[in-house]
This record gives structure tokens, C-alpha cells and sequence, in this order.
């Protein structure tokens, strides 16, 4: 049966920036699983959009999107975003406590762990910013 999963992102002062909605097929997942399905869905959104001019906005930063950001683009500029390098880089981000995942408020501790989602269930996305010089 197809489990729907309320996703938010959240600045560290508690801000909601973003929020939709994920389907998965089982209710049963792991924060892996919550992981590749977030990444794969926003950069399939991306991609699809082809005609857009609005930078990506997703979990982690594809390399060198800062510079392209920045610069001029001419139309026909568009480059398809990878999911499978995007899901490595939030993997990373989650081994090395850059991005936070809250279930219900609570942490989640490694990608294994398992969640069961219910009709009330609300996974928070926390990107922690590093300070310059520490």
C-alpha cells in the first residue's frame, strides 16, 4: 500500500522554506530510502523543466553551481542534473551531521534506521550551515 509522507525544510531558527509532499510504496522505510526518493524527485523536477530559469534548489548543491549562479547563461545552457552524484553528495551531508533529519521530531541517527509512516508522520530537513573558520 502507497504511503504519503509530509517533507519539510527548516532553517536552524525553525523557518519552513519548503514543503511537499513523497510517495512511497511501502509504509516501511529507512532514512536512505527517504533520502534517494527526496533527491531523485527534486532533481527529476529540475530536469524536466528544461525552459526554467530558476537556479536548483534541492537538498545539496550539484558542484560548481555557485560560479554558474553567478554568471550569465545563455538559453540553451541547460545541463540535466544527475540524481545518482546528488544522492552521494546528501549521503555524505548526512554521514557528516551537515544535514539534519528530523522524524517526528526526532533525530534520525544513521541511514539503516527504519520509520513507519502514518497519516500524521512529518520529516524535517535541517541544513546546517559551517562557520568560516571553525
Amino acid at each position: 500500500m502507497a504511503a504519503t509522507l509530509t517533507i519539510r525544510d527548516e532553517t536552524p531558527a525553525g523557518a519552513v522554506s519548503d514543503a511537499w509532499s513523497l510517495e512511497f510504496l511501502t509504509e516501511t522505510i529507512t532514512v536512505r530510502d527517504l533520502i534517494r526518493e527526496r533527491v531523485y524527485q527534486e532533481v527529476q523536477d529540475y530536469n524536466l523543466k528544461r525552459n526554467s530559469t530558476a537556479p536548483y534548489r534541492g537538498l545539496v548543491q550539484p558542484e560548481g553551481l555557485e560560479k554558474a549562479l553567478n554568471a550569465p547563461k545563455p538559453a540553451d545552457a541547460f545541463r540535466p542534473i544527475d540524481w545518482k552524484k546528488q544522492y552521494e553528495k546528501a549521503v555524505e551531508a548526512f554521514e557528516t551531521n551537515r544535514i539534519l533529519i528530523l522524524i517526528d521530531d526526532n533525530q534520525a541517527e544513521s541511514l539503516d534506521e527504519t520509520f513507519t509512516i502514518g497519516p500524521a508522520t512529518a520529516v524535517t530537513f535541517l541544513r546546517l550551515t559551517l562557520l568560516v573558520g571553525g
